[in-house]
């Protein structure tokens, strides 16, 4: 895979370094989620909500829940990327949260399966890692 720097953490190896990753990557996915995520990204990035206003107080434009929506995915992709040391889990992770958080505005999800959906993402990486250092 494509690597541009080593994560942090200690390389994939077995079952304890797996869990320690995981346990990462779920802890940046609430940092990316919740605090990061704030009161504006979350009502502008679902494109059924009213757009927020600017800070001069004019509405925004119509398109800016896209902007935002990827703006989003971004800061989940960074700590993917920074954590696995993989742009290729980091690119998977933009393309994939956008989808699940696309779906979940589109009311095809609840905010329990899209939560889940994002855990079961953060697996499939390590396992990935995983499978891949064994060879």
């Amino acid at each position: 895979m494509l690597e541009t720097f080593t994560s942090p953490l200690p390389p994939v190896t077995g079952f304890g370094s797996a869990l320690a990753l995981l346990f990462a990557l779920i802890i940046g996915h609430a940092f990316a989620d919740f605090p990061l995520q704030g009161d504006f990204l979350s009502r502008g990035k679902n494109r059924h909500t009213e757009p927020p206003k600017l800070a001069d107080g004019k509405s925004s434009p119509g398109d800016l829940w896209v902007y935002l929506m990827t703006a989003h995915c971004l800061i989940h992709a960074g700590f993917v990327w920074v954590l696995t040391g993989s742009i290729f889990f980091g690119v998977a992770e933009l393309i994939l949260h956008w989808t699940i958080d696309a779906l979940k505005c589109e009311g095809k999800t609840s905010f329990a399966v899209d939560q889940w959906l994002h855990v079961l993402c953060k697996v499939v990486f390590v396992g990935l890692l995983w499978a891949t250092s064994a060879t």
